[in-house]
């Protein structure tokens, strides 16, 4: 009899302990889980608000989650939205390696999954909405060629190793730059960050002066990487520069002529367009047309700042 009190004693505590996650789902009501890998990160904000506005013309719910530029904690927001019950996961994986057990956890527990940005390299994916980075890349690399005449001298800034934009930004931009007269001097990640693409670029500074272009993965990089520029006497205005993601602080730079350029891919557009095809298939149990979307790339400079997504009406 005292085993049979303990027992359910503990099942009440572990039932009490799942009803803390959160309220109880109306089942009337579709709640989608967003799983983001930084919310410090100006483009992921962008994102997530543009997911928010496309919730609220759907009718859906949808619970923010930030892994902080962490794949562990990712991997435990995913864990979180299976206990929650969500209907659908929308995510932008860290690593398209390290959260492949996120995504079978969820086939696991039949909830479907969409990317959004970044790809993962295994489970089932619904549909994965992005950017063509591959082409991206590509197309930074050409805005130089042109800039340059095809002769110079380049440094290359990547972003976190394993993850998708990351490798495939990389790989368009060598792959153009490869046919040409153009060198790559130096090619480190700066993690996506400020801060570090800063650093990276100050410690590069140190070893090369003679340099006539910088890429860098995304804005963060290339604003921190023309911040150590100004700080060791390198005019930034003498050299191309261009990053990857059209964030304002970019735009910003481009106008006032401290940048030259940035790669627009529309999160805005993926945003919207995953979180459709998410809640279409909740709603009806319908595949998608495609099971990859992809939106082409464009340069923006100060020649076409209007053609920014954050400035269409």
């Amino acid at each position: 009899m005292r085993r049979l009190l303990v027992y359910m004693l503990l099942s009440l505590i572990t039932l009490m302990g799942l009803g803390g996650c959160g309220k109880p789902k109306d089942p009337e009501q579709i709640v989608i889980g967003l799983a983001v890998p930084s919310l410090s990160h100006p483009f992921f904000i962008y994102l997530r608000d543009h997911v928010m506005d496309e919730a609220g013309a759907l009718g859906v719910k949808v619970i923010v989650a930030d892994a902080q530029d962490s794949a562990a904690r990712q991997m435990s927001v995913v864990e979180n939205f299976i206990v929650r019950d969500v209907d659908g996961v929308l995510m932008s994986p860290i690593g398209a390696d390290a959260l492949v057990p996120a995504v079978e956890a969820l086939n696991k527990a039949a909830i479907p999954v969409a990317t959004v940005d970044r790809k993962v390299n295994g489970g089932r994916v619904l549909a994965h909405v992005g950017a063509d980075n591959v082409e991206g890349g590509r197309v930074a690399a050409r805005y130089i060629i042109d800039r340059l005449a095809g002769k110079g001298r380049v440094i290359q800034i990547e972003g976190t190793p394993g993850a998708s934009p990351a490798i495939d930004r990389k790989k368009g931009f060598e792959e153009v730059i490869g046919g040409t007269d153009i060198e790559i001097i130096a090619s480190q990640s700066g993690d996506f960050g400020r801060a570090r693409g800063q650093s990276v670029m100050e410690n590069l500074l140190q070893a090369h002066r003679d340099f006539q272009a910088v890429y860098a993965a995304n804005d963060e990089m290339i604003l921190g990487a023309v911040e150590a520029m100004e700080a060791h006497g390198v005019d930034p205005t003498t050299v191309v520069t261009i990053g990857y993601d059209a964030i304002p602080d970019a735009l910003t730079y481009i106008r006032n002529g401290k940048l030259n350029a940035t790669v627009e891919q529309y999160p805005g557009q993926q945003a919207r367009r995953a979180l459709r095809i998410l809640v279409e298939h909740v709603r009806s149990g319908a595949a998608p047309e495609s099971a990859e979307v992809y939106i082409q790339p464009v340069a923006i400079d100060a020649g076409n700042l209007d053609a920014a997504e954050h400035r269409a009406p």
